[in-house]
């Protein structure tokens, strides 16, 4: 049996993003803990030409539901990059959440070979085929920026490990 594209991309995003929660969980209680703003973690960096924790994992967010709905042949649903503070990024993790697994498999399944064409910011549009734009653009991406989140609390000193990683 074949893995489907709906397998093979719905329970993936629908764990990591999962596991997001978990770590923005003890994100606040390590800040409650040591009597600090949980918020003052969104601001944080890897490096200074890295884009900050809120935007990781806006990012990943918007890899999950943009991969789904364009695999399924949907408008992308399109948010605000608003989020300012921890119950917030929860928030948009639980609506990506939701939207991910709204999308009957029946739609996503089938999308191996549909094309997708993607308008970048300079240059050219990019186009893939739906097979290659799950495993070669989506998922690199989701995990970057998903293990760049994690990294930047684990670099704030927060308790989370490869189990909370892996959710």
């Amino acid at each position: 049996m074949s893995l489907s594209m709906h397998a093979a991309s719905v329970p993936a995003f629908v764990r990591q993003l999962g596991a997001m929660l978990v770590w923005l969980d003890k994100a606040q209680a390590h800040a409650e803990a040591r009597k600090f703003s949980p918020d003052s973690y969104l601001g944080l960096r890897l490096a200074p030409d890295m884009l900050p924790f809120t935007r990781q994992i806006q990012i990943a967010a918007d890899f999950a539901k943009g991969c789904v709905a364009r695999l399924a042949g949907r408008e992308v649903p399109s948010w605000d990059d608003n989020e300012t503070t921890l119950d917030e990024l929860r928030a948009r993790i639980r609506k990506t959440i939701d939207y991910v697994q709204s999308v009957p498999a029946a739609e996503v399944d089938g999308s191996e070979s549909r094309e997708i064409v993607l308008q970048m910011r300079v240059g050219d549009p990019r186009r893939y085929v739906g097979q290659a734009y799950l495993t070669q653009y989506v998922l690199p991406n989701f995990y970057f920026h998903a293990t760049t989140a994690y990294a930047l609390l684990r670099q704030a000193g927060v308790d989370v490990g490869k189990r909370d990683f892996l959710g």
